[in-house]
């Protein structure tokens, strides 16, 4: 097969073993997991591996008029595994300290909960925003080359973004490992929702990498601009 049609403008090099195709005339898909019995393809054969002669079961479109419906196995998906796997961690670690430490203290907003939000790859390394019931911060966490085991819990340190640098502390905890945190918000008490702190933490990290936010200012001064910008939002959308 020379290539298929849509997606990748049919480059065959680009999608994986495990690509979902959909048959473009009548949308029936072709998933190698599970083969195609009308056609005796055993499951497990992948896309690329089908015979030249074979064609859609459902209308007899040949294999030429498929798109890639998903591809689980794509370097796109493995890095969103990877994302959603760390903050995954990160997220179950500050639920067992809002349970263990935080849920009867004062300061904490009942109406939030912990989340992790915009999480994506900066230089490498996964970039977001934690919401939790007592804080948001922007959180760094470590690369998949990174060996942060030797942080030094309440150490300061400055990292570059394209709207300036910020100061971030480095901590630990028991399942994420080292990480990196920038304050945003602390307490909470000026969000009414979950979905009104999620709001902001998005505006936050869109912020963070519009090079039209950088100024001729000290880092924390930086930071204040841009969680004290969007200071303003929690009360409009509250």
């Amino acid at each position: 097969m020379s290539g298929f049609e849509g997606s990748y403008l049919g480059a065959a090099d680009k999608i994986s073993p495990l690509a979902i195709m959909e048959c473009k005339i009548c949308w029936t898909p072709y998933d190698p997991a599970h083969g195609d019995d009308y056609r005796q393809v055993e499951p497990g054969t992948p896309f690329l591996a089908l015979p030249d002669d074979w064609s859609c079961p459902n209308c007899s479109a040949p294999k030429e008029q498929f798109l890639v419906l998903e591809d689980p196995g794509s370097e796109a998906a493995a890095t969103q595994a990877g994302l959603e796997e760390v903050t995954a961690r990160l997220v179950t670690d500050f639920r067992e300290v809002f349970h263990a430490k935080m849920r009867d203290v004062p300061m904490i907003n009942a109406a939030l909960q912990v989340e992790a939000v915009g999480f994506r790859l900066y230089e490498g390394r996964p970039i977001g925003v934690l919401v939790s019931p007592w804080f948001m911060n922007l959180i760094l966490l470590p690369g998949a080359e990174d060996d942060w085991s030797d942080l030094i819990p309440g150490e300061k340190e400055f990292v570059p973004f394209p709207s300036g640098e910020y100061e971030f502390l480095h901590n630990t905890r028991d399942l994420t490992g080292g990480y990196k945190a920038c304050s945003l918000f602390s307490p909470m008490g000026d969000f009414n929702t979950q979905a009104q702190a999620v709001a902001v933490a998005d505006a936050v990290m869109l912020a963070l990498f519009d090079e039209a936010n950088r100024a001729e200012t000290e880092a924390p001064t930086r930071r204040r601009m841009i969680s004290g910008g969007m200071a303003s939002s929690r009360h409009k959308e509250g």
